[in-house]
């Protein structure tokens, strides 16, 4: 059986998670595994609205923020202790990391 480990970046600092993508990717050539991405998502723009006052009083706002977050997803194939060791990584404040393992039966 072999384990697909999925891990997706976000980060609202490009230059930050680029970073990280590119320290992902050199590690896993390093260690001969099966890389699959970083594969980019559009990036998804918020915006949130700031208020003057806790009073509930919505016509006293100050101009909305605005920020973007992009999304990078990668995928390691088999290759357990590269997936661990990139979980252990000393990440930049400011990207977030989500991992999720996968156990995926061979066909016969």
């Amino acid at each position: 059986m072999t384990f697909v480990t999925k891990i997706r970046l976000q980060s609202g600092n490009r230059p930050a998670l680029e970073q990280v993508v590119d320290e992902i990717r050199s590690t896993a050539e390093r260690k001969g595994a099966e890389l699959r991405g970083p594969h980019s998502a559009p990036p998804e723009r918020l915006e949130v609205p700031q208020y003057k006052s806790t009073a509930g009083d919505e016509t006293r706002q100050f101009r909305s923020w605005d920020y973007t977050v992009y999304t990078r997803q990668m995928e390691i194939v088999g290759h357990n202790d590269l997936a661990r060791q990139v979980t252990q990584f000393d990440f930049p404040d400011g990207v977030h990391i989500e991992v999720e393992l996968k156990q995926v039966e061979q066909m016969a």
